[in-house]
């Protein structure tokens, strides 16, 4: 499968941030293009700006609400993410798990309110590094794809991303050996959910990926690609770790 190195910037960036979105397309030449699928998901504010010109590299959100409209004051549906140009969004992410409470349930509404819109959905999951210590991270990243993942999904609409929270930046990485038990358990959950189609669902890793380990860690075996923090924020970096893959 076609991996996927895509760059979540936060809650950073403003319109002038533009300047780095058209530096990424212009690194993002045919040959690379080949090779590996490019996406950011900046600020919602910048989602329609950024969008008609990212031309080869897909433009995300970095939450939704899983309702179609209402009185949720400060939400983003899925739909409207859709109408301002983006074609996927991140889902899980354990910043908004530990900052807003929220739960495998609430993340899986939200999947599959991603996919009702037509969007990719990012899903994220990972343990604590108390829970990696006390043995415990397997059986966590295991509850949380069974309760997180949407009822369906296809190689297209749904795409899974691993982070360890202790790794995100913090610069520590677990080693190739972790990340591979991790992402070999994940593909095994991903089949008994959907059969044939959990083999080819992409697994992105995330956790302190720069130029520096991205050829480590995106040759491990079922790392399909990278969910990329800080290191999204500049051009130069973004597309060194996207280069592993050339």
């Amino acid at each position: 499968m076609k991996p996927l190195v895509a760059g979540n910037w936060k809650m950073n960036g403003v319109a002038a941030s533009v300047a780095e979105l058209d530096a990424m397309i212009a690194g993002h030449d045919a040959a690379s293009r080949a090779v590996v699928d490019l996406a950011i998901c900046p600020p919602a504010v910048l989602i329609a700006a950024f969008a008609p010109r990212s031309g080869p590299i897909a433009i995300g959100g970095q939450d939704c609400h899983a309702k179609v409209s209402g009185a949720h004051t400060g939400d983003i549906a899925a739909e409207q993410l859709k109408d301002a140009g983006a074609t996927m969004v991140i889902v899980g992410h354990s910043e908004r798990r530990t900052d807003h409470g929220e739960t495998d349930e609430i993340v899986r509404a939200k999947a599959e309110a991603a996919q009702r819109a037509g969007l990719v959905a990012i899903v994220c999951v990972g343990e604590t590094e108390a829970e990696r210590k006390s043995g415990r991270a397997l059986y966590v990243v295991g509850t949380q794809v069974d309760g997180s993942m949407p009822a369906s999904a296809t190689a297209e609409s749904l795409v899974v991303a691993y982070e360890p929270v202790w790794a995100i930046g913090t610069g520590l990485v677990p080693t190739a050996a972790d990340v591979a038990e991790v992402h070999g358990f994940i593909r095994a959950k991903l089949v008994a959910l959907y059969g044939p189609v959990g083999e080819s669902v992409r697994i992105l890793y995330g956790g302190s990926v720069k130029p520096s380990n991205a050829k480590e860690l995106l040759s491990v075996k079922n790392v399909n690609g990278a969910l990329v923090g800080g290191a999204s924020l500049k051009a130069t970096d973004f597309l060194a770790i996207a280069a592993a893959y050339r």
